[in-house]
């Protein structure tokens, strides 16, 4: 098969599914994994698809631009359920302070909490974003605080001025964050300044800081960087880390924690 039937046999699959991966590739093309990645890498030089860890996704229309909360919501789904369940086992005791920041992941332990997927009581939750205000408050199960400030339309998180004061005023048990990018050199990053402030002021305000990322965030990175890799205490994502990534984390003694 020449390169250009596999390319558009592999944008055909892509559009079918929404997401592709070099394994599956490999078996259905007849072709070794590094001719799959070649291919990848040359379609994504075209702008027909953007790689991701162990394959590709569609282009986001206009590069890397910022997308809504929904919208990221509806992307690996299962992978951020899982995630989800797999933090409720990191909740503080009962009776213990708990930061959520805005992420689509974050939300996934949101739904799993206030599912009743935990026996956790009388937890304080602090969080900047209005959808998972809405989520918790409408479980009723726990103590509710939101941090005010102005809400991005976007992705409902509060940022600002106002936010960063009152994270600088608190120190929680734990904080649990996402990211649209976890790279070795440039560590945490996402597209939004605003936000990546409030997340890195989050790190600062915790005790324990507990990334929520799928694997499609591993050897990424965006606009604005808002922690390095050792303000991670634990990593909870759905496919273990391989190469750079994993030896990053390895030795800095981040806890990968699987579903």
């Amino acid at each position: 098969m020449y390169g250009s039937e596999r390319r558009r046999r592999i944008t055909e699959s892509l559009a079918a599914s929404g997401r592709v991966t070099v394994a599956e590739l490999s078996e259905e093309l007849e072709v070794s994994a590094e001719t799959v990645r070649r291919d990848l890498s040359a379609l994504e030089s075209e702008g027909l698809l953007e790689r991701t860890h162990g394959g590709a996704v569609p282009a986001v229309p206009g590069g890397r631009v910022e997308r809504t909360l929904a919208a990221r919501r509806a992307e690996n789904v299962d992978a951020k359920a899982a995630i989800g369940r797999a933090a409720l086992a990191l909740l503080p005791a009962d009776g213990g302070t708990v930061l959520l920041d805005a992420g689509s992941t974050t939300a996934r332990l949101v739904d799993a909490l206030a599912g009743g997927l935990t026996e956790h009581r009388d937890l304080t939750l602090i969080t900047n974003s209005v959808p998972i205000a809405d989520t918790i408050h409408r479980a009723g199960r726990d103590s509710l605080h939101i941090l005010g400030g102005g809400a991005r339309g976007l992705t409902g998180a509060c940022v600002g001025a106002h936010t960063l004061r009152a994270l600088a005023a608190i120190r929680v048990d734990v904080a649990f964050l996402g990211t649209n990018g976890l790279d070795v050199e440039r560590g945490l990053t996402t597209q939004d300044p605003e936000e990546a402030a409030v997340k890195s002021a989050m790190c600062s305000a915790a005790r324990r800081v507990v990334l929520l990322a799928d694997s499609s965030k591993f050897d990424r990175d965006y606009l604005v960087t808002f922690a390095a890799l050792d303000r991670i205490d634990v990593l909870v994502t759905d496919t273990p880390p391989t190469g750079a990534l994993a030896a990053a984390l390895d030795t800095r003694g981040i806890e990968v924690l699987l579903p």
